[in-house]
């Protein structure tokens, strides 16, 4: 018999159209939908079937939006095909934000709780650098280790060279140091960076010096997941307090520590370190694998998930589902 785990995308996944197909199909996704829309006051789900992409593209927006497909198609799943997550898989995962659908999915959290914690996440996260100073790029073709050195070649500011102007023999001040670091570690030679703009634009021309396959910027909103995140972070600590999680019904494979986490008091600091730290998501499938996992099943918009599960572990299987059509798929496979 197969080994599941249950798997939830992160923001990038978000297209204009998603969930359409599955409330006009399932009242179970419309209850879900709803749900979201009346926690946040917003018809979220209008914008998420309608448009416009760059509404919906803002963080604050993505994040509970991507929240509420996956959520939504859980529980079609649970209600049309008779799956109960506790009783499928043996892990949970999601790609950043995708670990509050994660959470929600295996009971930690409840749907209208996980919307209203990744709402505040999206803002804080938008509000932590002004607009036009951070910025993360892609390089593809390098491991961690690597992108790591390139990132630190990056933050090295030079001292002016004209430190000893004063002709008084004192030496140039030392180098100052940006902050650029790696962001998410996605696997098969995929490492995204995060930080300071001028820093990662250095970084971009480090790694194409260093013949790396293709280095770009990439055109998001802010820094994610490295130390300028460090104000989101208190924020997350602060709603998180008010708002903790319970035990989930099956182990998390937390983002920081690519590990197993089932206290409610771990999986919150981990929630609250996760805003400023990589996403090890190479090292998180992997420790899937070795716990038995041979099938992963990605829940919710786009399957940019299972793409990277197959690059990482080529001989496990790995389905996405986010459609109807995608559901019956995976309803056979469950």
């Amino acid at each position: 018999m197969p080994v599941h785990a249950f798997i939830f995308p992160g923001q990038g996944s978000q297209a204009v159209g998603m969930g359409r197909d599955l409330a006009a199909a399932f009242t179970a996704a419309r209850e879900v939908f709803q749900e979201v829309d009346d926690t946040l006051s917003q018809k979220l789900s209008k914008l998420m079937f309608e448009g416009p992409a760059e509404t919906l593209t803002l963080t604050e927006n993505a994040q509970p939006a991507l929240m509420a497909v996956s959520l939504a198609t859980l529980r079609v799943l649970e209600r049309e095909g008779g799956v109960a997550l506790r009783d499928r898989a043996v892990v949970v995962a999601g790609h950043s934000l995708g670990e509050y659908s994660a959470l929600a999915a295996a009971g930690a959290f409840s749907i209208p709780t996980a919307a209203s914690l990744l709402r505040l996440r999206g803002q804080a996260m938008q509000k932590a650098v002004p607009p036009g100073e951070g910025a993360m790029a892609a390089l593809i073709g390098v491991d961690l280790e690597q992108a790591q050195a390139i990132c630190d070649a990056a933050a090295v500011i030079p001292a002016a060279e004209d430190g000893d102007e004063a002709g008084d023999g004192r030496p140039a001040a030392p180098a100052a140091r940006a902050v650029v670091e790696p962001a998410n570690d996605n696997g098969g030679g995929q490492v995204v960076i995060s930080g300071e703009r001028a820093a990662v634009e250095r970084a971009v021309e480090i790694a194409r010096a260093r013949g790396v396959k293709r280095a770009m910027l990439l055109p998001v909103s802010a820094p994610f997941h490295c130390a300028l995140m460090a104000p989101a972070a208190e924020a997350m600590a602060e709603a998180l307090g008010r708002h903790p999680p319970a035990a989930p019904t099956v182990p998390l494979i937390a983002n920081v520590s690519a590990a197993k986490a089932t206290d409610p008091a771990r999986i919150t600091d981990l929630l609250v370190r996760q805003v400023t730290a990589t996403v090890r998501w190479r090292e998180s499938v992997q420790t899937m694998v070795a716990l038995g996992v041979d099938s992963f099943v990605e829940l919710g918009a786009g399957k940019v998930l299972s793409g990277l599960v197959r690059r990482i572990a080529p001989d496990a299987a790995a389905v996405s589902a986010g459609t109807p059509s995608e559901i019956e798929a995976v309803l056979k496979v469950l």
